[in-house]
């Protein structure tokens, strides 16, 4: 064989032992050869798959190329492999392809891919990109969508292909990347519901969005979502969603589904048993063709008749139905539901989980929140309403809030003074009152814990010029909030001096009584005092001792008439005497003992300063026989 010819058969061996390969000089001065020659033949066998070429600084290396049997690379790999040749024809299709496609391989090699109808690469798609082929590889990402709308991702490789015979053609590799196009949906999905639930404004129905959400994770199916009321303990619907459901229902039930109450809550009961941490796993009923555990209707807790539960079913396909808590901390907040059709699997599983838990988490935070608005609301109108002044500042003395009768005790609140500096500027006009106030308010803060009440009366000018007296009682809690009660004691004060006054002037005149009572005890005539219904309320020893009493109990709440020979001639001196007249005569009394004695008898009326009788004074002296 001519040298020249032998060429491409010297290069392969000379190469085998050459494993980093040679460029063209070495080659030709290796084979003894002309240099255009070697690099033609170079050329040539690079094409046809024997040589491969690479650029190292300015030289191109030629080594052998690492070819590997294609039968042998069809059988191992895990993904999908058709090669093609230059007219698209499909040349070899490996067993996970034929299996893939459900075809077999007598049904697919030889046709045009064009004409072969399979999925994916028979896709418009999937033509364009090997339409276009040139000298570099494609790679793209194709969606496939089956009759039952479940969709499947691969990546397509499309790799210009050279065969033993230097004919041009294409192998198409197709990964499957359904997993992985799931996984980043499903945490991209995670990741905007975490971000919207916590943004999600209370005025937004919080029930419709987490539905919505599930129909997103599951389409084409039937929701339903009931919310629990722990106070009435009842479930009621808040939403019904998928294609015409609520009509549908409503036309079956004969009324609008939602705010329907139903018996949910014996789910807790025989023979169900549930709990809410039971709930808070995603459970799935099968209940067509037969059932697996309960019934449809069972299910509804039998608040429907059975043959609306059967015609439930059947108008709208239902086989199945996977229901889960929304469940946070033990606390249930509601249940939803996911009715599929025949042969429909849930895909999303643990993806509804955890979206369903970030849902219980944000409906446990929306109840918190309510719940903490309510009280909010209440303290304030209890605050409000409070007939004292009510004021908290801050750290830095600014007022964080100040109720109305605060504003009406002062003239003056926060939108006029945030400060406690300038607020007190205007309360205390004068300089040496205001450092006065400011120092005892610091002397008491620094004597004082957390918790202590410090009790001040303030002296204060109100925004009309009024002076006012002002009892502020100041307590630090523990985040360091300063909370002041006040409240307007100016009328107290006043009345204060007023008591005080009237109380050294009843001293007074209770000394001047004293004396006068004093007088009457030790005088030696008989003294009563009767009430103005006659009856004794007083009687001196004298009284006593002319009557013949040891004490004054004896004599005391008995009618004045009761001493007297003559009771009816007592009882009109009485009412004489009561009626602003007075009596002075003699009469004849009675012994304790029975026995009988003449007296004086004197009858005066006691009169208050408004000229009110307030009762009778009766005096009486003991009249000797002749005297």
């Amino acid at each position: 064989m001519p040298p020249e010819q032998d060429i491409p058969g010297r290069v392969l061996r000379t190469l085998k032992f050459r494993p980093k390969g040679m460029t063209i000089t070495e080659l030709a001065r290796a084979l003894g050869a002309n240099r255009n020659s070697v690099s033609k033949y170079l050329e040539v066998m690079q094409a046809e798959g024997h040589v491969e070429g690479r650029l190292v600084g300015n030289a191109k290396v030629y080594s052998l190329a690492q070819r590997i049997p294609i039968s042998a690379f069809l059988c191992f790999t895990k993904n999908l492999i058709l090669i093609l040749d230059a007219d698209l024809t499909i040349v070899q299709a490996n067993d996970r392809c034929l299996a893939r496609f459900g075809r077999n391989k007598e049904e697919i090699v030889g046709r045009n891919l064009r004409e072969a109808g399979l999925p994916v690469v028979s896709s418009p798609e999937a033509l364009a990109v090997v339409e276009g082929l040139e000298q570099e590889q494609v790679i793209t990402d194709i969606c496939y969508r089956r009759d039952d709308s479940r969709e499947f991702f691969y990546q397509m490789q499309a790799i210009p292909t050279t065969f033993e015979g230097g004919e041009k053609g294409c192998t198409i590799v197709l990964e499957d990347i359904t997993e992985r196009k799931h996984y980043i949906s499903n945490t991209s999905f995670l990741a905007r519901t975490a971000m919207d639930l916590v943004d999600l404004p209370p005025v937004d129905d919080i029930y419709q969005y987490i539905v919505d959400r599930l129909m997103e994770l599951v389409p084409g199916a039937y929701a339903y979502l009931f919310s629990w009321d722990e106070a009435s303990h009842r479930f009621v619907v808040r939403v019904v969603a998928g294609e015409g459901f609520r009509d549908a229902l409503t036309e079956l039930l004969g009324r609008d589904p939602i705010g329907l109450v139903l018996p949910v809550a014996r789910v807790f009961d025989a023979p169900y048993h549930q709990t809410p941490g039971s709930l808070r796993g995603l459970q799935e009923f099968v209940l067509r063709p037969e059932p697996s555990s309960w019934s449809f209707y069972d299910l509804c807790f039998e608040a429907f008749p059975e043959e609306v539960c059967e015609e439930f079913l059947t108008r709208f396909n239902i086989a199945k139905l996977c229901i889960m808590g929304l469940v946070w901390r033990e606390q249930l907040f509601g249940i939803t539901g996911i009715f599929l059709h025949p042969g429909r699997e849930l895909e999303n599983r643990e993806t509804i989980e955890s979206f369903i838990r970030q849902a219980s988490i944000a409906l446990a935070r929306r109840q918190t929140a309510g719940r903490l608005r309510r009280s909010e609301v209440r303290f304030r109108t209890m605050v409000d309403s409070s007939p004292c002044g009510v004021a908290l500042i801050d750290r830095d003395g600014r007022f964080i809030y100040a109720n109305r009768r605060f504003v009406e005790i002062f003239g003056y609140g926060p939108d006029d003074a945030p400060t406690v500096a300038e607020w007190t500027r205007l309360i205390f006009p004068d300089e040496a009152a205001r450092q006065e106030a400011f120092s005892a308010w610091r002397s008491d803060l620094e004597r004082s814990v957390s918790g202590q009440i410090r009790p001040r009366t303030l002296t204060v000018r109100s925004r009309d010029g009024s002076r006012k007296t002002v009892l502020a009682r100041a307590v630090t809690l523990c985040d360091g909030t300063q909370y002041v009660n006040c409240e307007d004691i100016t009328e107290e004060a006043r009345a204060y001096r007023i008591l005080v006054a009237d109380i050294a002037d009843l001293r007074r005149r209770e000394q001047e009584m004293l004396l006068k009572d004093r007088a009457i005890a030790s005088t030696r005539r008989a003294v009563a005092i009767l009430d103005p219904g006659g009856v004794v309320t007083y009687a001196n020893a004298a009284f006593l001792a002319l009557w013949g009493y040891p004490t004054a109990e004896e004599v005391q709440e008995s009618h004045f008439s009761r001493f007297w020979e003559r009771p009816d001639e007592i009882r009109g001196i009485v009412r004489t005497v009561i009626d602003g007249g007075s009596w002075h005569g003699e009469q004849t009394g009675i012994q304790s003992d029975g026995a009988a004695f003449r007296t004086d008898l004197l009858g005066t009326p006691i009169v208050a300063e408004d000229g009110r009788v307030l009762g009778m004074m009766a005096a009486a002296t003991f009249r000797r026989n002749g005297a």
